[in-house]
């Protein structure tokens, strides 16, 4: 897989040349992985809905052809676009996003902080009350709070076009969370969303970046443990 550290880029702009590769693509094409941090925009999945989007104010909002709902990009956030031929691979979807959760879990473990899947809602969380803590979520979410006590600090929607994928996943390092305030986080009205500063861990891109990269390669590859 070849990676590359993009840097900060427009969101519209590499989309576009994300849709360009995977048009492009032949049987032999070697898979990519892009790394990136976008200027502030906030993006609508192909289910997305505007009256998820309170007050954009100055920060453009973008339709794209991902899954999900609506979300924020922004500087100090990490941006993962892996590139692949999930035949290649040899797996399916599902196991695709669960290799992505998987490697940002990873990420988070390496900074002491546990990272949570949530049934249903693609992305990692983890628990605002003790971050660094090893317990596993306990039970079943409250139906009517989700949520509760819970913190989104890395973001999943995908793409995936005869059997190649592109878009991907961000993890919030350290940014500016005041636009998500503006949204319903992935449609969910009341998610809280945190980054890697919130919890008191302090680093940045150019430090997280390439920690992910690793650990996305090492998920993506022919012969990645399950």
């Amino acid at each position: 897989m070849q990676v590359r550290m993009l840097g900060r880029r427009s969101y519209a702009g590499i989309e576009a040349e994300m849709r360009d590769f995977t048009a492009a693509r032949e049987a032999g094409s070697e898979d990519q992985l892009w790394l990136v941090e976008h200027e502030p925009v906030y993006t609508l999945g192909v289910a997305g809905r505007v009256q998820h989007v309170h007050d954009a104010g100055d920060i453009p909002l973008v339709q794209s052809n991902r899954g999900g709902q609506v979300t924020y990009h922004g500087p100090g956030q990490v941006v993962a676009y892996p590139l692949v031929d999930l035949r290649r691979l040899g797996i399916y979807v599902k196991e695709y996003v669960y290799r992505l959760e998987q490697a940002l879990l990873k990420v988070l473990e390496e900074f002491g902080v546990t990272g949570h899947r949530v049934a249903g809602a693609p992305g990692i969380y983890v628990r605002l009350d003790d971050p660094f803590g090893h317990a596993a979520l306990a039970g079943p979410a409250l139906p009517g709070d989700p949520f509760r006590g819970l913190g989104k600090i890395a973001a999943l929607g995908i793409k995936v076009s005869n059997h190649c994928t592109y878009h991907g996943v961000a993890l919030n390092v350290a940014m500016d969370l005041g636009p998500f305030e503006r949204i319903d986080p992935c449609g969910y009205a009341g998610l809280r969303t945190v980054d890697l500063a919130t919890l008191g861990v302090h680093t940045d891109w150019a430090t997280a970046a390439p920690m992910l990269a690793q650990r996305l390669s090492a998920q993506l590859t022919p012969s990645a443990p399950p």
